[in-house]
């Protein structure tokens, strides 16, 4: 099979899936033609296991690789007789290096887990497990690390060897290796040990330090690691171990694969989860992240918390796992060839896919800053498609080691943003070439720059006049966060200030905005794909973007959209002040920002005139954002959109209103999580205008956090600095009264 990318740049990924869909898809009535599939998904299967567990470098996602074990699972359940022992469904992924490691074998087997992909599959496997046995066992369910599988053996309380999963029965060696962990004690913390005992976990590298470590060995001509997985696997299987111990790794154990008792007084744990306590008292590192449930709405509760919340934990998660808790029912369940009957991992939609970086491209943005971008495949990762990804900046691209060409990993943290991670190296053809920063802007040709000697980021200068930067402002301004211009969208804002059509846009600067008639925008014209009946001709063609078009009956006039714009642009002269310092673009005042200055100085001739000692004098505002504004405001083309907007008759003051009870002054509240009575801008303004400092994170200065449903990561630190977690009617009642009774 081929492992490099072909001559119409197809990843690897795409080949997988149309090799895996023609085999499945052949005459299955014919026998011939049913071992030959079954025969090719084997070898590809096969070949990403060597990739994944033998070389630490995977050929393709874990999500494409399980649709490949789908696939033969299906046809194996189709027609049994194509089961062999050696098939993948009947043995466990893994190989053991002997050039590098001895093979030792371990006490008791180690097993891979069956996976779920939905809700309707857990409550199946969850019926044949309540089916399978009389009694009525509660469920340990905890987050499915991401990392390396890793057995260790403790004998009389001494660590005496450390190896790896290979293929369940044979590991490979790396106990020096993993001695240099620090969370593995040399010695458990008993004075009863048992005579033997075989501990499973996983060996992880934490996400924060995994760019860091990636960073270092490109500068060192190294490829790169795929993810964090493969990071971890690669840093434990060095031959030298002081390699292993530079490397921030990581460990959490959460299971016994065999226990003798140096006597009858101190027997194994009855339950999973006491299990785990026995673990932490022994001193070695557990998840802090399981819970014992009984009903099945409650493991599902469990699984989609963790779903919403998987960014908020410090090493990568792919799922859950699901066990009985009753060892003794565990036993009674037994295994299949492969994974135990009493356990199952739900797997999330994937957020890693791979897919060809066609390009990387350059976008200037409202500040100057000029990023580059991934111009890639389109490929579906967390439920959307996504063809674009930020590289950040020249140094980011270098330090994730990407080529223009590579097959790249890549994914959608958060489900918001889409993240290059890094290339598959191992998929390289030679094809692959070099990005080269541009040294001038892509917009307006003005020579690029650093802002200040030392700065990652390349700027243009040319701020007042550069059509990309003012577009962007524009939509910035138009944002729900400022001035809250629904029908001033992207391409909108790009219509106003570099149409095709004419010469001279109708807007120059943002200074201009609300002088805009409708008779000027009459001639704008934007290039679109031409349609006919609806279906696109290959063609493009300039058309009308703020008039409709004069057909015979009716000649052309502004479209309902335009309509709706010029409605909004005088509404949002009478916003907040707050939302018109935010629409100025000043660099680093937000709406947290803007909502302090605004209510200190109440005007914004106020915080025009201010010196630079008196705007750093402002609670929450700090030397960096009053030089900011300072600054900004020492520019002439600056004041003269302030000017041109007053004339206009934006407001430039807040209105005289009656102070609140100032209830939370002096206080500071986190508020996380979904509340019912307010949004997370309502309560926010709530705090604030009650006289409160508003935070977004979680210290030691907290005095409440309020936490609402789905309340994630902030709960726990709150909890761990000691700082008081309420409801959101005990905020209604401490907003109120200024109290808790």
């Amino acid at each position: 099979m081929t492992t490099t990318p072909d001559d119409s740049g197809r990843s690897e990924a795409a080949d997988l899936t149309e090799s895996a869909e023609a085999a499945t898809s052949s005459n299955l009535s014919d026998a011939t033609a049913r071992a030959q599939a079954h025969a090719e998904l084997v070898d590809q299967i096969e070949e990403q296991r060597a990739a994944y567990y033998g070389d630490d470098s995977p050929l393709v996602a874990d999500a494409e690789y399980d649709e490949l074990v789908h696939r033969l699972e299906d046809l194996e359940e189709q027609f049994p007789e194509l089961v062999t022992d050696s098939s993948p469904t009947q043995t466990v992924g893994g190989s053991v290096d002997t050039s590098t490691f001895d093979p030792v074998e371990h006490i008791g087997r180690m097993y891979s887990l069956d996976n779920v992909f939905d809700y309707e599959e857990l409550r199946g496997w969850y019926d044949r497990v309540r089916a399978a046995t009389s009694a009525r066992s509660k469920f340990l369910c905890e987050l499915k690390i991401d990392g390396l599988a890793v057995n260790l053996l403790y004998q009389g309380g001494e660590l005496v060897r450390a190896a790896t999963r290979g293929d369940g029965r044979i590991g490979e060696d790396i106990t020096a290796n993993v001695r240099t962990i620090s969370d593995i004690p040399v010695h458990l913390d008993t004075d009863h040990p048992p005579a033997e005992v075989e501990i499973r976990g996983e060996v992880f590298f934490p996400l924060e330090k995994f760019t860091e470590l990636n960073a270092a060995l490109v500068e060192e001509g190294k490829s790169p690691f795929a993810n964090p997985r493969n990071s971890a696997a690669g840093s434990l299987r060095q031959k030298d171990p002081a390699v292993t111990a530079v490397r921030p790794l990581h460990m959490l154990v959460h299971g016994i694969a065999v226990w003798t008792p140096a006597d009858d007084s101190h027997p194994e744990p009855a339950h999973q989860s006491e299990v785990y306590e026995q673990f932490r008292s022994w001193g070695l590192p557990i998840s802090e992240y399981f819970q014992v449930l009984e009903t099945i709405d409650e493991i599902e509760d469990f699984v989609t918390h963790y779903g919403e919340h998987r960014h908020d934990v410090t090493h990568e998660i792919d799922g859950i796992v699901i066990k009985i808790d009753d060892i003794a029912v565990q036993e009674t369940l037994g295994y299949t060839s492969r994974a135990p009957r009493w356990a199952t991992a739900f797997k999330y939609p994937p957020e890693e896919v791979t897919t060809k970086l066609i390009d990387i491209q350059v976008q200037v943005g409202r500040t100057g800053r000029v990023t580059p971008f991934a111009v890639m495949e389109p490929v579906t990762v967390a439920g959307s498609t996504v063809e674009r990804a930020t590289l950040h900046n020249a140094h980011e691209v270098t330090r994730k080691g990407v080529l223009i060409g590579d097959t790249v990993t890549l994914r959608k943290a958060g489900d918001v943003i889409p993240e290059v991670l890094g290339p598959v190296a191992a998929l390289r053809d030679g094809s692959e070439r070099e990005f080269v920063m541009p040294d001038r802007c892509p917009s307006c040709g003005t020579k690029l720059g650093q802002q200040k000697e030392g700065d990652k980021d390349l700027r243009c200068p040319n701020s007042r006049s550069c059509p990309a930067q003012l577009a962007n402002r524009i939509f910035y301004l138009a944002s729900r966060a400022a001035f809250d211009i629904e029908a001033l969208g992207e391409e909108a804002a790009l219509a106003l200030t570099a149409p095709t059509e004419p010469e001279q846009p109708p807007l120059t600067s943002e200074a201009f905005l609300f002088d805009l008639t409708a008779e000027d925008l009459a001639d704008v014209k934007i290039w679109r794909d031409k349609k006919v009946k609806g279906v696109e001709t290959g063609e493009r063609e300039l058309v009308p973007y703020f008039y409709t078009r004069a057909t015979a009956k009716k000649p052309s006039g502004p479209s309902a959209n335009t309509k709706k714009l010029f409605d909004e642009l005088d509404k949002a002269k009478d916003q907040d002040l707050w939302r018109v310092l935010v629409a100025l673009s000043i660099r680093h005042v937000g709406p947290t920002a803007a909502r302090t200055l605004a209510a200190h100085f109440r005007t914004l001739a106020a915080i025009r005139n201010a010196e630079l000692e008196e705007l750093s004098a402002v609670d929450g505002i700090g030397s960096t954002i009053a030089a900011s504004i300072h600054d900004w405001f020492a520019v002439d083309w600056h004041n003269e959109i302030v000017d041109a907007w007053a004339k206009a008759g934006v407001r430039m003051e807040d209105e005289e209103q009656e102070s609140g009870a100032q209830t939370l002054e002096g206080l500071t509240i986190v508020a996380t999580g979904s509340l019912s009575t307010f949004t997370r801008d309502g309560i926010k303004e709530a705090i604030l205008g009650a006289g409160g400092k508003a935070s977004s994170s979680v210290s030691k200065k907290t005095d409440y956090l309020v936490a609402g449903e789905n309340a994630g990561s902030k709960v726990d630190k709150a909890e761990s600095l000691e700082v008081k977690v309420i409801d959101e009617d005990s905020f209604r009642a401490l907003l109120e009264t200024g109290r808790l009774d």
